[in-house]
């Protein structure tokens, strides 16, 4: 990535970036995610940017796409294997790691304040944050 130009993340794209990549200095992380391919939509829906949180064979990078119109973000277009969609303040307290406990989490899932799809590839994103 050291030759690549690296372009600005806006808004929920930048902040995730800058938790999730320097994992890619994680000898731990290397060798868990040494064999997993997934990528996970966040979208906030107050916001205009989109993250793509891609773990490909032990690397991590974040791609940011805009929200509107509402077709950029659809799977056949990005690609993505899980989504998790709702408000900024959820997202917050969501990365702020451990502030939203398992019960509260599907308590908003339920009450629809949390969108999720494909569930199991998002269990993938709960093991990155345990490291």
């Amino acid at each position: 990535m050291d030759n690549e130009i690296k372009k600005k993340l806006h808004g929920l794209a930048g902040v995730v970036s800058k938790i999730f990549e320097p994992l890619n200095e994680n000898q731990k992380f290397k060798e868990k995610f040494s064999d997993v391919e997934v990528k996970v939509l966040l979208n906030a829906t107050d916001g205009k940017y989109a993250a793509l949180i891609v773990i490909d064979k032990g690397t991590i990078h974040v791609e940011g796409y805009k929200n509107n119109p509402k077709k950029n973000l659809k799977k056949k277009v990005i690609g993505w294997d899980g989504l998790l969609q709702t408000t900024t303040p959820i997202f917050l307290t969501i990365l702020k790691r451990g502030k939203v406990s398992k019960k509260r989490f599907i308590g908003k899932v339920l009450t629809r304040k949390i969108k999720v799809r494909g569930i199991k590839k998002l269990l993938v994103l709960l093991e990155v944050f345990r490291i």
